[in-house]
């Protein structure tokens, strides 16, 4: 029989899990609940983290912070019109050939059905009934298309609040180190700037040689469509650079409309050339030059990107899955600092994840010594 003292210490332990697993549901139903307010702050947390080192370097040289920072949300102002601007004026355009795609849609659905039920005639079987409203129509792949745009006219809707927001917090980048001095002494506060640096240097690494990596991809899809003439080649390469940040199944999503508008207005070959086309780009750019450029993964198991681009779109939304593996990657370094939940960081972490940990501690130990000799 156990003993009673064990007994009671599996049902505390038991206990703590469940209070746990409870508490985690709680907060995930309240971040769903206020998704809304949550994106605008953690894009704005974001944009603050990947506007720090240029902030910094930038007051290193005598600029004047106001000056900086108003330079860094002129950049960010710029980049974002551009990119609603190509976006949003073709996806319109798209939108007004809608009736002319269904109905090239239904044409070539009824000459696949006689091509099928004329061959399998010939063995004395039925054709199957093909109806295009059975399958995935132009208008409602554009449809999904026209909703991801939205969710972009959202962000830019709400940029007044991102942008403020992000400026309050490069304003405060400065005073926090002594803040967490004040606040937690000495060792703490240290302890607390080395994490952050950690989550800092990990999100600028990713998302910097990911935006590389995605303009490269969205350059080459534009070539391409425009090469094989489908139209609007700017549109898919738009489309192909954002999709990029979506792992896993973004490239493949963003090769959907291209493909299917060359089938219907030029014809099979051309689609068939265009998936080619886009297999070829994704496998050269994903596949070999990404992993050469980063020299490492991103620290995550295969599965775990997958499942946490599925839990934070679910969340956030299609801003989730946009930052599905940075706000992974954030999770996973911080449960990394803690004995009680190391554990859970290792489970999420991949088999070459002490080459990043490496590449982002010499990382940290740069921007340490660079913080320790500007005054706060």
């Amino acid at each position: 029989m156990p003993h009673p003292r064990l007994m009671r210490d599996d049902a505390v332990r038991v206990h703590r899990i469940l209070l746990n697993l409870a508490a985690f549901v709680i907060i995930v139903a309240g971040m769903r609940a206020a998704s809304a307010l949550i994106v605008s702050f953690v894009l704005a947390l974001f944009l603050t983290v990947l506007c720090s080192t240029p902030l910094r370097w930038m007051t290193d040289h005598k600029v004047p912070k106001f000056i900086a920072v108003l330079s860094l949300v002129l950049v960010i102002l710029a980049v974002g019109t551009v990119i609603g601007g190509l976006l949003g004026t073709r996806v319109v355009e798209l939108g007004s050939t809608e009736a002319q795609l269904d109905r090239l849609f239904a044409e070539q659905v009824a000459a696949i059905e006689v091509s099928i039920s004329g061959w399998l005639a010939r063995f004395g079987l039925q054709g199957p009934e093909l109806a295009p409203g059975d399958l995935l129509s132009p208008s409602a792949l554009l449809g999904f298309f026209r909703q991801l745009v939205e969710n972009l006219g959202y962000i830019l809707a709400n940029g007044l609040l991102i942008i403020l927001t992000m400026v309050f917090m490069l304003l405060e980048v400065s005073s926090f180190p002594t803040k967490m001095r004040v606040a937690f002494g000495e060792a703490d506060a240290t302890e607390a700037r080395e994490n952050f640096a950690k989550v800092g240097a990990a999100i600028r690494r990713y998302v910097l040689l990911k935006t590389v990596v995605s303009l490269g991809t969205g350059l080459t899809v534009w070539a391409l469509t425009a090469l094989l003439g489908v139209s609007y080649p700017v549109l898919w390469g738009v489309l192909a650079f954002l999709l990029n940040y979506v792992p896993n199944i973004g490239s493949f999503i963003a090769a959907v409309p291209p493909v299917l508008i060359a089938w219907l207005q030029i014809g099979v070959g051309t689609a068939i050339a265009t998936a080619a086309g886009f297999l070829v780009v994704n496998v050269l750019w994903a596949n070999v030059i990404e992993p050469r450029w980063m020299g490492y993964s991103v620290g995550l198991s295969t599965l775990v990107v997958f499942a946490s681009l599925v839990f934070w779109g679910w969340v956030l939304g299609p801003v989730g899955m946009l930052l599905s593996v940075p706000l992974t990657v954030m999770f996973r370094i911080v449960l990394g600092t803690n004995e009680s939940t190391r554990w859970i960081a290792v489970l999420l972490g991949s088999e070459r994840s002490d080459e990043l940990t490496a590449a982002i501690e010499s990382e940290v130990a740069l921007a340490m010594g660079q913080s320790a000799h500007t005054p706060d």
